[in-house]
């Protein structure tokens, strides 16, 4: 091999035929970001669990926090040093009241942003809850080659997220790309 592409390059390949099945199971890890929620009436962190098991993929693990930077940090740093998990999920804490800290929480952490998962996000929603979208400060990015998706706290919020973006980019049968064709590039670059 004459450089370091050559040899990324070759990575990315062994890595597409020895462990690419055509839909990978996904560890994913999710994280419920509230001051009220316990694990019974945890209703997002809960479909979101039944979700991922339904779309074949692994939870790695759920947990519960409540509304502080800090403590989000310390649980999605965690996840982000583990090569085996790939994607997160939170849900809560993306509106603007005081309390409201996930993006900040989440935006120094992200190696890259994903602005149009937010972007995207507020318009589905917008036709289905009109201006109240306005209230959503959904946001997504890489760290570590990690996918961390924000989702507000409401239950419907979480299935739309789920159903109608990350459900299916987390599908390598989505046209005309998704997120599994991406994961070695990613992982090559930064794990």
């Amino acid at each position: 091999m004459q450089d370091g592409a050559d040899y990324n390059d070759a990575i990315y390949f062994i890595w597409i035929f020895i462990t690419m099945s055509p839909n990978p199971a996904l560890k994913i890890a999710i994280l419920t970001v509230s001051d009220t929620r316990t694990a019974e009436n945890d209703h997002s962190g809960n479909y979101l669990a039944s979700a991922i098991a339904e779309a074949s993929h692994q939870l790695h693990e759920k947990l519960i926090l409540v509304d502080n930077r800090y403590k989000i940090r310390a649980a999605l740093s965690q996840w982000i040093a583990d090569p085996e998990v790939r994607v997160v999920l939170i849900t809560g804490g993306t509106g603007f009241t005081d309390r409201d800290v996930t993006p900040e929480a989440v935006a120094p952490l992200l190696d890259k942003e994903i602005p149009g998962f937010g972007e995207l996000f507020r318009k589905i929603s917008y036709e289905e809850i009109g201006s109240s979208t306005i209230q959503s400060r959904a946001i997504a990015g890489i760290a570590n080659g990690t996918f961390i998706f924000c989702l507000p706290g409401s239950s419907g919020a979480c299935r739309t997220g789920w159903e109608k973006i990350i459900k299916q980019q987390l599908d390598s049968n989505n046209r005309p790309c998704n997120i599994i064709e991406m994961l070695p590039r990613i992982a090559i670059c930064t794990k």
